[in-house]
């Protein structure tokens, strides 16, 4: 297995970049897997050993509402839950990039961490399973990004929407936020944030 992988190296541009240049004695076979598999993540989903997992439907943000009564009857129903189709895989190779930390604060809990898309799941459904659609967030900067509160820069530096300063307590503000603003997040080696997605994030979705 090892020895396959680092024939599949050899293929890789993104390795050949970086001075990799993996082992000489690719078969015919090994570049049609490459071709058939290479960036094409949907077929990469449906091929993962991942187990898939139900998400819950992004949220858009909302003003304060007044308290509802109380329901009255049952309080559990049971209803159906539309499942995202390679989430897991999404997941995985976006945390994996990222080395298992967040980007912009270097949290390593597990179950503190998102992989947040920059273009939304519901926005263009080719860029679903693309590990460059992904950033390794957070719970807390996840649904800052999710919700258009904090961006990117060109150059990867944190951008702070001005209401998180009116709305976040103040030194919680300082400390997540103000502090990390004007600073690089920590690039993954591998499926580097794409460029043109960050600049959809910045034009349609952040609120300056």
């Amino acid at each position: 297995m090892a020895l396959k992988l680092v024939n599949f190296a050899s293929l890789d541009p993104d390795l050949q970049s970086r001075g990799v240049s993996g082992m000489k004695n690719t078969s015919a076979a090994d570049r049609a897997i490459w071709e058939e598999f290479h960036c094409n993540w949907s077929v990469l989903a449906d091929n993962s050993v991942v187990p898939e997992e139900v998400v819950v439907a992004e949220v858009p943000l909302r003003k304060p509402v007044a308290p509802r009564a109380t329901p009255v009857g049952p309080t559990e129903v049971v209803r159906e839950a539309t499942q995202r189709r390679g989430q897991t895989f999404f997941r995985a190779s976006v945390i994996a990039a990222h080395d298992g930390k967040c980007c912009i604060t270097g949290i390593t809990c597990e179950p503190l961490l998102r992989a947040s898309h920059i273009v939304s799941w519901s926005h263009d459904p080719t860029l679903r399973l693309d590990p460059r659609n992904g950033l390794c967030l957070n719970a807390l900067h996840d649904a800052a990004f999710d919700r258009g509160l904090i961006t990117l820069s060109d150059h990867f530096e944190l951008q702070v929407s001005k209401r998180l300063e009116a709305e976040v307590p103040g030194q919680v503000y300082k400390e997540m936020f103000e502090s990390r603003a004007g600073v690089q997040i920590t690039l993954p080696e591998r499926f580097r944030p794409a460029p043109e997605m960050l600049e959809f994030h910045r034009r349609n979705v952040f609120v300056a």
